[in-house]
C-alpha cells in the first residue's frame, strides 16, 4: 500500500506545478517535497514526474498516481461526511424493553418510520434482565427497564413511572372493590402476575389477600396482549402495568379499579457509556420518555 503522506505531498506537487508552491502549501521544505516524492518512485518503481529544467511534467506513472491521490482524497471526504453527518432519519436504533411498554411505544415508531424510510427500528419484547445484558453487550442501543441498574458500564435516566393497575370488567367501574370480591371473580393469571399480587393486592388488602399462591386462578395466558381479554368479556380480574391496559384494542371494556393504595414502578432509560447517542438514537430516546410521560 503506498504511503499516504508521500502520496498527499505528490498530488500537492502535482497539483501546483511547482516544488516551492507545493512546498508552502504543506508547510514543508522544498528538499522535504523533493524526498518524499522521491520515496514515493522507489516505493512505486517508476519515475514518477519528467524534469524540464524548473519545470516538470508527470510520467505515465505519475499521472495515475495522481489519479489514485485525488480518488482516495474524494473517499476520505466521503468517508469524514458520513461520519460527522448525523441524520436522525438515517441509519438503524435497535430497542429492548417489556412487552407492555413495546406495546404502546411500536406504533409511535411506526408513525417515525413512515417518514423516514431509510430509517431501520428494530424493536423486542424481553425480560427485564435480557434487556439489561443486551445493552451492555451491544445488542440492544436502548433498552427500558423497571428499575435503576447501578451499573458503571451503563447511563441510565429516569423517564417516568408505571403505575401498577388492577384491572375489572367495565361495568365494574365506580364499585368499591373487596378481595372477597375478587376471589368470587377469579384470577387472570400470567407470568408475573403473582408478583404483582404479591406487591400490590398485600398493599391494599393485608387483612384478607395471604399470598398470591392462594389466590383462586380463573384462566393463565402468557400472551401480554391477550391478558386483558378475558377480563373484557367480564371473566375475572388481572393485574397489569397501565402500558398493557391502554395498548388493549378493547380499552373501553376495561376499568382501572381505584384503590386505597396505587403502586408506581420506576421507568429507566439504559445506554451504553462511552460515545455520544447518535441523532437517531435520541430521537427514539425522546419517543420512550414522551411515552413514559403518560403512564404515571
Amino acid at each position: 500500500m503506498l504511503n499516504a503522506t508521500w502520496l498527499e505531498t505528490f498530488v500537492t506537487l502535482a497539483e501546483s506545478g511547482h516544488f516551492t508552491r507545493a512546498a508552502a502549501r504543506l508547510n514543508m521544505t522544498q528538499p522535504g517535497v523533493s524526498q518524499q516524492l522521491r520515496k514515493l518512485e522507489r516505493q512505486v518503481g517508476q519515475r514518477l514526474i519528467a524534469q524540464e529544467g524548473k519545470s516538470f511534467t508527470l510520467t505515465p506513472a505519475g499521472e495515475a498516481v495522481r489519479d489514485l491521490g485525488l480518488a482516495r482524497r474524494a473517499q476520505e471526504r466521503q468517508l469524514r461526511a458520513s461520519i460527522t453527518a448525523d441524520d436522525p432519519d438515517i441509519g438503524e436504533v435497535r430497542i429492548a424493553c417489556s412487552g407492555s411498554f413495546a406495546q404502546l411505544l411500536y406504533p409511535q415508531l411506526i408513525a417515525v418510520m413512515r417518514g423516514a424510510p431509510q430509517l431501520a427500528i428494530h424493536l423486542e419484547a424481553a425480560p427485564q434482565a435480557s434487556v439489561l445484558s443486551g445493552v451492555l453487550e451491544g445488542r440492544f442501543d436502548l433498552g427500558v427497564i423497571g428499575q435503576d441498574p447501578n451499573h458503571p458500564r451503563l447511563d441510565a435516566k429516569m423517564i417516568g413511572q408505571e403505575e401498577l393497575c388492577l384491572v375489572l370488567p367495565a361495568e365494574a367501574t365506580d364499585v368499591p372493590v373487596t378481595f372477597e370480591d375478587l376471589e368470587n371473580r377469579g384470577f387472570v393469571a400470567h407470568p408475573d402476575g403473582f408478583a404483582y399480587a404479591n406487591d400490590l393486592l398485600a398493599l391494599n388488602f393485608p387483612d384478607t389477600f395471604s399470598g398470591a399462591d392462594r389466590l383462586r386462578v380463573r384462566t393463565v395466558v402468557n400472551q401480554i396482549g391477550q391478558i386483558p381479554a378475558p377480563v373484557a368479556c367480564g371473566i375475572g380480574y388481572t393485574l397489569l402495568p397501565r402500558s398493557a391496559i391502554e395498548a388493549f384494542p378493547g380499552r373501553e371494556q376495561l376499568t382501572v379499579a381505584t384503590l386505597p393504595h396505587r403502586r408506581h414502578h420506576d421507568l429507566w432509560s439504559i445506554v451504553r457509556k462511552g460515545s455520544e447517542p447518535s441523532a437517531r438514537l435520541r430521537r427514539v430516546m425522546g419517543i420512550a420518555e414522551k411515552v413514559a410521560g403518560t403512564l404515571g
